[in-house]
């Protein structure tokens, strides 16, 4: 439906009165193209009543338009005025305007009088106002002498002006000779006439200048009247004296001086009436006088009085009522009240009324053969009369026209001609004064044609009233029609407003009212249109105002002011203090947002305000500024930012949109970034994501944004000591539905059976749907074909199942979104096959190139791509030993895989057993499975060398003999032909002796070493041989015994003989055990078995003690005088001082053996004489550690327990060693000195405590 003109403007209202009233406005204006034949048209005329200044030239206004132009003449009371006969007369060329020159001779008061003009052409002729032209005068006051006037104190009293009578009246007021305009009050005021009222005098009334002023504006002229003299006496002074000199009548009036009711001085009596004029003021003056002085109250007697209309003026005591109507006529009341009473007086008021228009003419534009009217309608009171005129001749006596009728206050008019063009006059006329209308009636056939500029910019801001014109002519008269966009969809009525002259407002303008408007204007003639354009601009806001401020003197302040502005303006900031320009000081300054006052003094105290302007608004805020003393200031507190604030949407497309904020506090810290996220209410709603950073200094960031999703922002802000809070979230912003802008990633073809196709994809997520209704287009063919695509449309899924297939054929994929707005682009055509099956050919051509004992090559022939049904992932080798098969079922024997990617026609078999027979087969690989395999092939792998033997033990030690025992090897990988033995002796120092190389056939499992060394460690290298080379070697240590039949027992005594075994139970939670009183020179054998849960374990080994050394130090225990002290010691603690002091003193080195004799107690540890620590022993000779299999640790080291009594506790590391006959090798001196190993000592013995924790 498109939006035409109608006969009345629609959706008006009271809060609309003033753009109702401004298109009235342009509606009359509206005009005849000047280039069209028109009768003419008054545009200017002078006043009515014309007042001129005598001083200067005449100036009677009357201009016309009109085509041809029109002519002029005058009439002067009633008849031709000839102005070519007057030479003080010219009329002005182009108009009527008649200029009357009297500055160079003539007088005013010839040429007044009641002029009218009239305009003139072949249409029609219209005519002025009757314009009365007078002269201003300003006379002077009549010469009067005034007495001197005496009162009593409490008298009333009225000073009369009685102003000459000047046009136009005079402005009276009352002034002193110093021009100083007199004091008025409840008390004191002056009339609606110019006189003077005084309720009652005063003393200080007393003056004798009382002077009244006339001020004419007309001739800007002042004239005075006499002075008044008053004097005012108490009524205390009137003494006897002045008694006789004053009679009663002397003194002005004849009231009593004394407290009294009111009385009315103006008007008089008690009722009055009043006569005003429709639309002037209503003025009513009641003064009264009394002491104490009256109060003045108005009522209306028979309403209320207008609220918005009333006013009071002079304290009170006139009361006016501005564009007064028949509705103000009635009683009005005014009331006088003091303390002594009450009077009142009534006013009765009559509103009369000029004539008024109600519907003043209007030019008539017809195409021939048209209809239509004129209608002058006015009213007045009493009601005015009204006639027509037709070319200003009385329409009773004009031309006659068939086509005009007459009736009353409208011409009708029927099937106009061109001859029917006229200009009609409307008199409206009763006693108060007249209307004169002038409206013609222009017979035109015209095609439309719009006024308004082409491409007119309409900029707006938003949610307020936007107007867009469209100035139109034509006849007949044109249909307006508006269209909003190219495409051309007619604008509804709703919410659209179209006015009589073409107008076409929208009472709220919103963003997307933006765009171009297209006015057509038609009749039967033709056509026209105009192009428009609406911008709708944001709102300028002070989105951060400035804040109260209290600051000490001297200190810096600044008041922020930050603008919000549609980016398109260019706002201007203005500051004011106190509404005034700020002071022209250096300590103001403005820098961007803020106003900066330095040193700030206390005449910098008051209101601040910012004004920003810009050509389409203003906005305004305002702050105080206390200055008070100065007071410590607090240290600054430094925090992560406030949160951001005043989160604005602006710019709101359908693909982006402007978001603007108010930083909040940095908080003594500058912000470096803006963090910005978003929220899908729609499809997310509560999670946010990360939309985009900004900088610190930005407050504004344009986003974009996707269809179809419900949009809520918040902001962060961020500095060096972190991220704010997050900001309070935006007000959503939905975008519109479109088409999806994108196909589903991942799409895939793959069979999950021979005869089917699975066509799957990534679906969309909701954000990406940009609209509602997804669904997926599935379009599928075979490759090579020539099929036409197929295709489904399906929703809520990922995969499409084509059923039916041939088994792996290429097919051609595509799968396109949609959605209830249209389609994704073309998507991308992707390939895929239907489902696999297993191979049906198995690899041909197998055959085996062995490389070495460990490694093979296996070729093969590829098999017919078509006969693999499905994608060629590779090859697959099974391959197995065929060792010890036949005392095995063949279900378990353990094959191995190896598999070859893609199409590889051979690959290598490594990690093969040497000397071993395989068979393999090959077979080809697909998604499906595994095809056939190929014919069995065997190989065997040549010998290879063996690995180490399984073990070594060295058993049956004896003087000079040992004998080796061990197991083949594991792994020999091949066939054994013999064992080498190599060994060689180890010193004390742990050096190497000569080597010896034994070869030891492949059958044996002992072997003894005869002809040895006693009492010597040998170190073992032994390893198995086959004809491929040497293996692995396994090493082993022992030590000869020293004689065979000298092995004592454990216990101090023992004889040669061979003994019973001692046993000692040892604490388990010890690792070591001291043995005692072991002869020197003998080999002895130590067992320390373990009982527990399991069982009795034991482990053995053979030592040696150390021969006998002539000793140094005699052995304490032994010595008689050592027993007799004991015995003693009770009497001789003096003795046993000394011998501990001697003890402590003396020096040299002592046997260990004595040592630990003196030191029986192992719990006792001996400390060094220097510092008190225990002495180290360190074996610097320690070259290589045992290998494996010997049952010493390689560090011959024992491990401390949680024992106190650990072996450990003897030395400052772990390297305190055994001799062999159990005692420490360190000795007590300083650990830089080693003792020399005395005797044939062997390497140590292994020490048995790691193991065992009970001796046995």
């Amino acid at each position: 439906m498109q939006l035409k003109i109608m006969p009345k403007k629609k959706r008006l209202s009271a809060g609309r009165v003033p753009l109702i009233l401004f298109l009235c406005q342009m509606i009359s204006a509206l005009d005849v193209p000047l280039d069209l034949v028109q009768p003419p048209t008054i545009t200017q005329q002078s006043p009515k009543d014309y007042i001129i200044d005598p001083r200067e030239n005449i100036v009677i206004q009357c201009e016309a338009k009109g085509k041809p132009p029109p002519s002029f003449s005058w009439t002067r009371n009633g008849t031709h005025f000839d102005i070519d006969k007057d030479p003080l007369v010219t009329m002005k060329a182009g108009s009527g305007t008649l200029i009357i020159n009297i500055m160079s001779e003539g007088k005013a008061e010839t040429y007044e009088g009641v002029y009218q003009c009239t305009a003139r052409n072949e249409r029609g002729a219209a005519i002025s106002n009757n314009i009365v032209v007078r002269p201003s005068r300003s006379p002077l006051w009549t010469k009067e002498k005034l007495e001197p006037l005496t009162l009593r104190s409490g008298q009333s009293l009225v000073l009369p002006c009685r102003p000459p009578i000047g046009l136009p009246p005079a402005i009276i007021f009352w002034m002193d000779n110093s021009f100083q305009r007199l004091p008025q009050s409840e008390r004191v005021s002056q009339g609606l006439n110019g006189d003077l009222y005084f309720s009652n005098v005063l003393p200080e009334d007393s003056r004798e200048d009382y002077i009244c002023y006339a001020r004419f504006n007309h001739t800007q002229t002042i004239q005075q009247k006499q002075p008044i003299s008053v004097k005012v006496i108490l009524v205390d002074e009137l003494n006897d004296t002045i008694a006789a000199n004053l009679s009663d009548t002397e003194v002005y009036g004849a009231k009593s001086s004394r407290e009294r009711p009111p009385t009315f001085l103006t008007p008089e009596g008690n009722a009055s009436n009043k006569e005003e004029l429709r639309g002037n003021v209503l003025s009513l003056e009641c003064i009264a006088e009394g002491l104490p002085t009256p109060v003045i109250y108005w009522i209306k007697e028979d309403g209320t009085l207008p609220i918005n209309r009333t006013f009071y003026r002079n304290f009170q005591k006139t009361l006016q009522i501005i564009q007064v109507s028949e509705a103000d006529s009635g009683k009005y009341q005014c009331i006088a009240k003091n303390a002594l009473g009450v009077i009142h007086h009534t006013i009765s008021v009559t509103v009369k009324a000029a004539p008024y228009w109600i519907m003043a003419p209007q030019n008539l534009v017809l195409s021939p053969g048209e209809n239509g009217s004129l209608i002058c309608r006015a009213n007045g009171n009493p009601k005015p009369r009204i006639s027509w005129l037709s070319n200003g001749v009385p329409i009773e006596i004009a031309p006659d026209d068939p086509s005009r009728k007459i009736n009353g206050d409208t011409i009708i008019f029927s099937s106009v001609q061109e001859r029917s063009s006229a200009v009609y006059q409307c008199n409206a006329s009763n006693e108060y004064g007249y209307l004169l209308g002038n409206a013609f009636v222009n017979v035109l056939a015209e095609p439309p044609r719009i006024l308004t500029s082409a491409n007119t910019l309409y900029q707006v801001i938003a949610n307020r009233p936007a107007l867009l014109d469209c100035a139109f002519f034509g006849s007949p008269m044109p249909i307006i029609e508006w269209f909003k966009g190219t495409k051309g969809s007619a604008l509804r009525e709703d919410p659209y407003v179209l006015h009589e002259n073409g107008t076409l407002e929208i009472p709220v303008a919103q963003k997307d009212s933006t765009g171009t408007y297209t006015c057509v204007a038609r009749n039967k003639l033709g056509m026209a249109k105009n192009e428009v354009h609406l911008e709708i601009k944001d709102p300028t806001r002070i989105v951060k105002q400035p804040e109260y401020a209290v600051v000490q003197r001297g200190s810096t302040v600044s008041f922020e002011c930050k603008v919000k502005h549609d980016h398109t303006l260019i706002p201007t900031v203005t500051w004011l203090k106190d509404n005034g320009e700020l002071p022209s000081d250096g300590r103001f300054t403005i820098d961007k947002d803020h106003l900066v006052v330095a040193d700030v003094s206390d005449n910098d105290g008051g209101t601040y305000t910012c004004v920003a302007n810009t050509t389409l608004d203003n906005v305004s805020a305002s702050a105080v500024l206390s200055v008070v003393a100065p007071t410590p200031t607090p240290a600054p507190i430094y925090d992560v930012p406030n949160p951001p604030f005043d989160l604005e949407l602006t710019d709101q497309l359908d693909k982006s949109v402007q978001l603007s904020w108010t930083p909040g506090d940095d908080n003594n810290s500058p912000i470096t970034k803006f963090v910005i996220e978003y929220e899908d209410a729609m499809h997310e709603a509560g999670l946010w994501h990360h939309q985009t950073e900004v900088p610190g200094t930005q407050t504004t960031a344009q986003l974009k944004l996707s269809p179809y999703v419900n949009y809520s922002f918040r902001v962060m802000a961020e500095n060096s000591l972190g991220r704010s809070l997050p900001s309070e979230a935006s007000e959503q912003y939905l975008t519109k539905a479109a088409e999806p802008d994108k196909n589903p990633m991942t799409v895939e073809g793959l069979g999950s059976e021979p005869d089917n196709l699975v066509i799957t994809w990534q679906p969309l997520n909701g954000f990406e749907s940009n609209g509602p209704g997804l669904q997926y287009k599935v379009s599928w063919r075979q490759k090579d074909g020539d099929d036409e695509w197929t295709s489904v449309v399906v929703a809520n899924v990922s995969k499409y199942i084509v059923s039916g297939t041939p088994t792996f054929v290429p097919y051609l994929i595509k799968v396109q979104a949609l959605n209830d707005v249209g389609f994704a682009p073309e998507p991308a055509v992707v390939m895929g096959h239907s489902g696999e099956d297993l191979p049906m050919v198995a690899p041909g051509n197998v055959h085996v190139t062995v490389v070495n004992s460990t490694l093979a090559e296996v070729h093969w022939d590829p098999v017919p791509l078509k006969s693999v049904r499905g994608h060629l992932q590779g090859y697959r080798i099974y391959y197995w030993t065929d060792q010890n098969s036949s005392k095995r079922n063949r279900r378990h024997i353990e094959k191995k895989i190896l598999t070859f990617q893609g199409s590889k026609t051979h690959g290598m078999l490594p990690g093969l057993e040497p000397f071993s027979h395989y068979t393999l087969n090959v077979r080809v690989v697909n998604g499906k499975g595994e095809g056939p395999a190929s014919p069995d092939r065997v190989f065997h792998t040549p010998e290879g060398v063996p690995s180490a033997p399984s073990s070594l033990k060295i058993v049956n030690p004896t003087l000079d003999s040992l004998t080796l025992e061990w197991d083949p090897p594991s792994h020999p990988n091949g066939i054994l032909t013999e064992y080498t033995l190599k060994y060689q002796p180890i010193n004390s120092t742990h050096e190497l002796g000569p080597l010896v190389d034994l070869k030891i056939p492949a059958n044996k499992t002992r072997w003894t070493l005869k002809n040895l060394n006693f009492s010597t460690r040998y170190k073992f290298y032994f390893y198995a041989q086959t004809s491929a080379g040497s293996g692995s070697q396994i090493t082993e240590e022992a030590v000869t015994t020293v004689d065979e039949a000298g092995i004592l027992p454990p216990d101090v005594g023992a004889g040669k003989g061979k003994e019973e075994w001692r046993k000692e139970i040892v604490n388990g939670s010890r690792s070591f055990f001291g043995l005692k009183g072991l002869m020197p020179g003998t080999a002895y054998k130590v067992r320390v078995g373990a009982e527990g849960d399991s069982g009795f374990v034991s482990s053995e080994d053979v030592f040696e003690t150390g021969p006998a050394m002539a000793s140094r130090q005699v052995d304490i225990a032994t010595q008689g005088w050592f027993i007799g002290l004991m015995c003693a010691v009770a009497l001789l603690i003096l003795i046993l001082l000394i011998v501990c002091f001697i003890r402590r003193n003396k020096g040299g080195k002592y046997p260990v053996k004595e040592k630990e004799d003196a030191h029986a107690d192992p719990e006792i540890q001996p400390m060094k004489e220097d510092d008190g620590t225990f002495g180290e022993y360190s074996d610097a000779e320690d070259h290589k550690p045992l290998k494996k299999g010997s049952r010493t640790p390689s560090d011959r080291t024992v491990k401390k327990e949680d024992s106190d009594d650990s072996l450990v506790d003897y030395g400052e590391g772990v390297n305190g060693q055994f001799n062999e006959d159990g005692s420490f090798i360190g000795q007590y001196s300083g650990k830089k000195e080693k003792e020399p190993a005395e005797g044939n000592e062997s390497s140590e013995a292994p020490s048995p405590v790691n193991a065992m924790n009970s001796f046995v």
